[in-house]
């Protein structure tokens, strides 16, 4: 039987202020939070609302009908402070049992690539875990990295952390003369199952739907499931992955590309097609050989690899300046810095930075230039390491940090139980004497 996984991803950019050099030491906020509540109100209203209520009532209205989402933990943050709604909906999604959410890095960021990113990257990765559990009741089972970035190192780490799963792309370069439409396994470890995102009809929904001069336009629902049922036989599964901004930004409203979702279960139940969650299709299906996938790809870009982040000199020197510093925010309680750090991990704010020459215009926000937001990114960043260099010296080694941090855990500990001792006391001593 043909099985669409129908996959959306929900992250929210954070945005950057404009800060100078001469605020390094001085200014230790580095947000726009006017952009940041202005952007995550406009997509909430014209995309992630109307499209959540649409996914809610094609699993009402359709019974075998499933989906699956991953929701970044800055991403999530950022709805919790600027649009609730979205966060009940989401629930209200999950509640209809037809909803699989997937794990990732809680930052949105790189740490996956990072030479000796691997600590920060499962510490993040079991964050959003734990935020999963405790918005949806779900702990995941299957993993999907910022911007479906895979290569076989990064799947033997998923694997050791217990996933079942990987989402990423069916890049040509990778697959060759392979189809997508297959279940694979990581070349490192056969127990890691690999899902592979059919690009093509992906991209006729996310890119290609609303544009009045490609061949296929008008899209029709029952067009979109001939492809699928007039495919080879023994092709059997149909990865559709994107962003869930596609439904309403990417793609307007006014395109009608919510009628085109809604009407996509019913048309392809009457062609034999059916829809199940990426763990559903982990249970059911087999691999049926191993993927080699030496460097990393992404599905981002005609090359499908990792060049929009780090192809250039100064990617490549924020990049390593960022991660260098990533086992000492590891071990700081500090609620601030902890935040900040996973901020400025955030993807983006390396892809402003890039000089490739793409098809699609690229919105730099605040940013006149890859150089300019290179030059602001650098200057927080500066800022940022010094307070990382003031709450944990720099001459002080790793095993000496861990053992110092000890030693501040345990002092804490000792405080808090001599309070409570306090606090006993005092109760006992206001209590009222009884009479011999």
């Amino acid at each position: 039987m043909k099985t669409i996984c129908l996959y959306f991803e929900i992250h929210q950019i954070i945005h950057l202020k404009r800060y100078r050099f001469f605020d390094i030491g001085t200014d230790h906020y580095y947000y726009d939070d006017y952009a940041n509540e202005t952007s995550i109100g406009s997509i909430a209203e014209n995309s992630y609302i109307p499209a959540l209520k649409t996914l809610i009532d094609m699993a009402r209205e359709n019974p075998g009908f499933k989906v699956a989402l991953s929701l970044s933990g800055v991403g999530l943050e950022q709805l919790e402070r600027y649009a609730p709604t979205v966060i009940d909906l989401l629930q209200e999604l999950n509640a209809t049992g037809c909803c699989e959410f997937l794990a990732e890095p809680y930052s949105h960021g790189l740490s996956s690539l990072a030479p000796d990113g691997e600590e920060c990257f499962r510490e993040e990765t079991k964050r959003l875990v734990d935020k999963i559990n405790q918005l949806f009741g779900q702990k995941p089972k299957v993993f999907r990295n910022s911007s479906l970035i895979y290569d076989d190192e990064i799947g033997q780490m998923v694997a050791d952390m217990g996933f079942k799963a990987v989402l990423t792309e069916g890049a040509k370069h990778i697959l060759g003369w392979k189809s997508p439409h297959y279940m694979y396994h990581c070349a490192l470890n056969p127990d890691l199952k690999l899902l592979l995102r059919d690009y093509k009809l992906s991209d006729d929904i996310s890119l290609r739907f609303s544009n009045p001069s490609w061949e296929s336009y008008p899209l029709m629902a029952d067009t979109y499931a001939d492809w699928i049922a007039q495919s080879p036989e023994e092709d059997g599964i149909f990865n559709i992955f994107m962003e869930l901004a596609a439904l309403g930004i990417y793609q307007p409203l006014s395109s009608h590309i919510l009628d085109f979702i809604k009407a996509l279960p019913a048309c392809a139940a009457e062609r034999g097609i059916g829809f199940a969650t990426p763990y559903e299709l982990v249970k059911t299906r087999k691999s049926v050989a191993p993927l080699e996938v030496p460097y990393p790809m992404s599905w981002t870009d005609e090359e499908r690899d990792i060049s929009c982040w780090l192809g250039n000199v100064m990617q490549r020197e924020a990049f390593d300046k960022l991660y260098s510093i990533g086992q000492r925010v590891l071990l700081c309680s500090d609620r601030h810095l902890r935040q900040d750090w996973d901020y400025l991990q955030a993807s983006n704010n390396l892809r402003f930075m890039t000089t490739k020459n793409n098809d699609v215009s690229m919105d730099r926000g605040i940013y006149e230039s890859p150089y300019d937001a290179f030059t602001n990114y650098m200057n927080i960043l500066g800022d940022f390491m010094q307070r990382v260099n003031w709450a944990l010296p720099q001459d002080m080694d790793i095993e000496e940090l861990n053992a110092f941090q000890t030693t501040i855990r345990n002092q804490d500990k000792k405080i808090q139980s001599l309070e409570k001792q306090v606090s006993r006391l005092k109760s006992a001593m206001k209590a009222p004497k009884t009479k011999k």
